[in-house]
């Protein structure tokens, strides 16, 4: 693609980046049919190639406005089009630089702005997440059904580890608590530690680490990002320094963030260095157990069918397509089979608050899909996705770790 974006802007790290990636798009199409809101709403305008066309309009310096902000709100950056495109145009890059330079052009009213703050503020605190998650899980029963339906269920707390347990586990491995994670499914996590515990792993948590920064990035808050991006790094470099073999994250969202670090903090001489070490030592929970001898876990799944539903940010985002499904089968799990399993469930972090009836329309096609088979029950990867597909279905949606913790067996 040809491309005249101003030398101004190409002086800028931002700007060298956006002219690159769009200088790779060759205009092939081939996005178009892997792109969850173009098979929606038919708009090319809504597809990877036509955000393309006006992020490359808006950089050049060609008029935009509210039109052209909301096909880029309307981008879930599931990244979908980038494991199709056969150029390797790295489009979840240029689609949040294009956010970025839109959000400085187009204002957005103050009811608008006020929302998308208090996503980015509410979501990434657990304690006031929390407080108002368990109001809502005390008033569920008189909520109106489909208010309900929203309110995740409080999980009964798993059993600690036994004390002293970690103490005789020869390795150590941190692991990132996160925000939401941390006070809607809690399990999550705790099944984790049970069950890396069995593999000799320790995992510790760093108290000061928070929210990854997706919250904020991703809304276009990029330095309000950054900055929880360094907060983390600072909390875990004491334990990278002691030897700490990976940082774990079972949030594949997450994941995806954490492995980015080391790009989004490269212009940040304080910060450049550490975040390169910090993002190679991120591993997906997947990755962590796939690498361990897991013998012992033959035939733990036999009889058991059940939906495994692959995030977009496990299987675009970290480019680990059938890591998790390989595990189950590996377990002995029936795994239903799924059709167009490469497209998003509609979650996308914020999406479903501020696209909810694309995000309904998408989450009935993927329950569709998953529920043909009649599992017995729904395996994730990624809270989002598990509170969002909940919230659409009586069938159980867990995470897949929960299924190789004895505690948490159901």
């Amino acid at each position: 693609m040809q491309t005249s974006l101003p030398q101004s802007l190409l002086d800028t790290l931002e700007g060298a980046e956006a002219d690159r990636i769009l200088r790779s798009c060759v205009h092939c199409g081939f996005c178009l049919a892997t792109c969850p809101t173009y098979q929606l709403t038919g708009d090319e305008l809504d597809s990877p190639r036509g955000r393309i066309y006006q992020i490359k309009e808006m950089l050049e310096g060609a008029p935009v406005g509210a039109s052209t902000q909301l096909h880029l709100d309307r981008c879930l950056t599931c990244r979908a089009c980038e494991t199709t495109c056969p150029s390797g145009v790295e489009y979840g890059q240029l689609v949040d630089i294009g956010r970025g330079a839109i959000e400085q052009r187009v204002p957005r009213s103050v009811q608008v702005r006020a929302k998308r703050w208090l996503l980015r503020k509410f979501l990434a605190r657990p304690r006031l997440f929390g407080f108002f998650l368990r109001l809502g899980q005390f008033f569920r029963p008189l909520l109106p059904r489909a208010l309900a339906a929203t309110v995740p269920a409080r999980q009964k707390p798993l059993p600690a580890l036994p004390s002293g347990a970690t103490s005789t586990l020869t390795r150590r491995m941190l692991v990132l608590e996160g925000c939401v994670q941390s006070v809607a499914t809690p399990n999550t996590n705790a099944a984790a530690r049970r069950v890396l515990a069995s593999f000799g792993i320790a995992l510790v948590s760093a108290p000061q680490a928070g929210c990854c920064g997706a919250l904020d990035y991703h809304l276009a808050a990029h330095e309000a990002g950054l900055d929880r991006v360094r907060r983390n790094i600072d909390a875990w470099w004491p334990d990278v320094m002691a030897g700490a073999q990976a940082i774990v994250v079972s949030a594949s969202g997450c994941g995806v963030m954490v492995k980015d670090y080391g790009r989004l903090l490269a212009h940040d001489p304080a910060y450049a260095e550490k975040a390169v070490r910090v993002a190679a030592l991120a591993r997906d929970l997947a990755e962590v157990v796939a690498a361990e001898n897991r013998s012992a876990w033959r035939g733990l799944g036999a009889g058991r069918r059940i939906a495994c539903h692959a995030p977009c940010t496990l299987q675009h985002g970290q480019k680990l397509p059938g890591l998790v499904e390989g595990i189950l089968r590996d377990a002995g799990f029936e795994l239903t089979p799924i059709a167009d399993a490469h497209l998003c469930c509609g979650s996308a972090g914020t999406y479903s608050i501020l696209q909810p009836k694309l995000s309904r329309a998408l989450r009935t096609d993927k329950l569709h899909a998953l529920e043909a088979g009649e599992p017995e029950l729904i395996a994730t990867a990624n809270v989002g996705c598990q509170m969002h597909l909940q919230a659409g279905t009586s069938r159980p949606v867990r995470h897949w770790i929960e299924l190789f913790d004895p505690s948490a067996a159901g």
